[in-house]
């Protein structure tokens, strides 16, 4: 499933910091190490789980590459929230009627 892959790779507080960082607009490994204490092997490294998980994707010109988040991948974690918006307002409101009786 690949909602798995998508939680297991943002599960990573350094994945999530270079996503979060992706999402303001497309860069560089380079500038994605702006700021953080990694190397480029361990940034190449998180880079290839994110894109893995369909996150995050890349584009080539010439020697350059450029990562930038994947819509595709924001769609299937939208997707799978969606199934679980209906669950909470009911949850909500049978856990205020149950403390609404213990009140009384």
């Amino acid at each position: 499933m690949i909602e798995n892959e998508i939680f297991k790779a943002l599960a990573d507080p350094t994945r999530r910091t270079i996503f979060e960082k992706l999402a303001g607009g497309a860069m560089n490994a380079s500038a994605l190490r702006d700021g953080m204490e990694i190397s480029q092997p361990a940034m190449s490294q998180h880079l290839a789980v994110l894109r893995g998980a369909g996150l995050v994707r890349e584009e080539r010109r010439g020697r350059f590459v450029n990562y930038e988040v994947d819509p595709d991948g924001l769609a299937l974690i939208a997707r799978w929230l969606t199934k679980y918006r209906a669950y909470w307002p009911a949850r909500i409101d049978a856990l205020k009627d149950l403390l609404k009786d213990m009140d009384q």
